[in-house]
């Protein structure tokens, strides 16, 4: 290759700063140098660079970005088989194997039903259609993306993915029945596809938490994970992960502009600067790196994209944090525009289509729980009439969305009057922030204490479910002097329904701090969605069953 050539080649990466076509960074020693190509100017160089190196490592504007370890013969393709042979390849394997084994045996058993009815079915047909509908749901998940091993184990996008696949499943059954003319059995419609859902969001549920076992457990790694970035970007990534639980990365290492400053963070336990952000692919390969996270505004652009080239042929994935804090899944959607790719942010109120089905999910079962708890409730209500002094209901104005008020309706646990001795109570607050609450309150009668830690209290809310005022899932509605004390960010939790359960409430209840509280609140009305809630809703049974937070 000529002079020329090379030179226009590496002019086709692009520097930041330059001027020239032929203008190429100084190569680290050891590095290829293009005969005839000018060295960059010392701002220049320090401007591609992004800092200067802990070690002396090639930057990953070279046309070689990194160097191979002398002792193996390929790094990065002992890195990628490390990742797939320490859970990955399982952990798919395990998903597809339950995934079918579920739905083979329900649709079985219900074509068995129907020879119980007297339905002329043959033998070999049950099997047949066991396999037949193994296959069916299996290829549904996997054309929605349910294989995909970042999602497994993810949660929410998990369970989207296999809430609709049941509904393409139903749809692809409607079709297939009207294009050749068949009468399906309704039980296998309306109840095979729905109780196939439901035992595979099952069996995805003990596989998350049969993951999150073997990760605490040390049986299985987690993501080997690099954080590029400024120190203060950095840092605050770093804090997310830690509050964070349950999540796949483990941070092995960050790279800053000034390697030799960085000190782990502001209390100094972080993990070491491996580098500089000019040589994120060389430590990628010194450390087995499968996740690289960058975060702030250090990268953007077209040198953001040029580290993407350069990680290439490390096989790590690169991910953006956007910046936007608590915006994830749904509400953020990638949208092309004028060849370029804009992050759209999705407007909470700009969900009619998922809002119709939150608002009847509220109102069916809203109803069919007020109807299957209406003989513990009656038999509360008896409980605390008995036993105290005054009604066993107590009604309460609360705020509802967009700042709209509500009578809200709780079975009363606390002596009559007790809204007044609030102000001599305040002080002994157990939470902080414009919440009050009290672990040990003398205003809790005896029965109400018992009601509490069963969140029995709650269950008359379910009218309130059923009216329209409140959701199963949402924000807790404040109270008017709280709601009179919000900043403006804290007034965006309204923007939905509040809810008789919440992010916080299955997130530690009570023992949250406000901060905390809020910041959960907000990440809902950001992210909400039916599998969301749905998870929500299941959590909650937990929580409560195991009386965490409640007092």
């Amino acid at each position: 290759m000529s002079a020329a050539t090379e030179d226009g080649a590496l002019a086709g990466i692009g520097l930041p700063g330059s001027t020239s076509a032929d203008v190429v960074p100084e190569a680290a020693p050891g590095a290829l140098r293009v005969p005839g190509a000018r060295v960059a100017g010392d701002d220049e160089v320090a401007a591609e660079r992004r800092g200067h190196a802990a070690v002396d490592r090639r930057p990953w504007t070279d046309r070689t970005p990194f160097e191979r370890d002398g002792s193996c013969p390929d790094e990065v393709a002992r890195a990628a088989a490390r990742r797939r042979s320490a859970w990955t390849t399982p952990l798919v394997r395990r998903a597809l194997l339950g995934d079918g084994l579920v739905a083979g045996v329900v649709v079985a058993a219900t074509v068995v039903s129907l020879r119980a009815v007297g339905t002329d079915v043959e033998a070999h047909a049950v099997a047949l259609a066991g396999l037949l509908a193994a296959a069916v749901w299996v290829g549904a998940l996997g054309a929605l993306r349910g294989y995909e091993w970042r999602r497994l184990g993810d949660g929410v996008e998990e369970f989207s993915s296999v809430l609709r696949a049941a509904v393409a499943v139903v749809a692809g059954l409607g079709v297939v029945a009207f294009s050749l003319q068949l009468l399906l059995p309704r039980r296998l419609v309306l109840v095979a596809v729905p109780l196939v859902a439901l035992l595979t969001c099952w069996h995805r549920y003990r596989l998350r938490h049969h993951l999150r076992t073997s990760r605490a457990r040390g049986d299985v790694p987690a993501l080997r994970t690099l954080v590029v970035g400024d120190a203060s970007s950095v840092t605050e990534m770093l804090g997310d992960l830690r509050r964070s639980q349950g999540h796949a990365m483990s941070v092995v290492g960050v790279c800053t502009p000034d390697p030799a400053s960085w000190e782990g963070g502001a209390d100094g336990s972080g993990p070491a600067a491996v580098g500089a952000v000019a040589t994120v692919p060389q430590a990628v390969v010194d450390h087995d790196v499968d996740v690289v996270v960058v975060v702030g505004s250090h990268l953007s652009g077209g040198a953001l994209r040029r580290l993407s080239w350069a990680l290439e042929s490390t096989g790590a994935d690169l991910v953006v944090a956007p910046g936007l804090v608590e915006v994830t899944g749904p509400a953020l959607q990638l949208r092309p525009a004028a060849g370029l790719s804009l992050l759209h942010v999705e407007r909470p109120s700009a969900r009619s289509g998922r809002m119709l089905g939150k608002t009847v999910l509220d109102r069916v079962l809203g109803s069919a729980l007020l109807l299957a708890a209406s003989p513990v409730l009656l038999g509360a209500a008896l409980a605390v009439r008995v036993t105290t002094r005054g009604p066993a209901f107590y009604a309460q104005e609360r705020v509802g969305v967009d700042g709209s008020t509500f009578t809200m309706y709780k079975l009363r646990t606390m002596v009559v009057g007790a809204d007044s001795m609030v102000d001599d109570l305040v002080a002994l607050s157990d939470r902080d922030g414009l919440m009050f609450k009290m672990r040990s309150d003398p205003r809790v009668t005896p029965v109400g204490k018992v009601l509490r830690r069963l969140s029995l209290d709650e269950l008359p809310q379910l009218w309130n479910v059923v009216r329209g005022d409140m959701s199963l899932v949402g924000p807790r509605p404040p109270l008017p002097r709280e709601y009179d004390g919000y900043h403006d960010s804290v007034h965006l939790r309204l923007r939905v329904r509040p809810g008789i359960t919440g992010l916080w409430q299955v997130s530690g209840r009570a023992d949250l701090s406000w901060e905390e509280s809020m910041r959960l609140d907000l990440r809902y009305v950001d992210n909400w969605s039916i599998a969301m809630d749905l998870q929500i809703l299941w959590k909650t049974g937990r929580a409560v069953l195991g009386r965490s937070g409640a007092y």
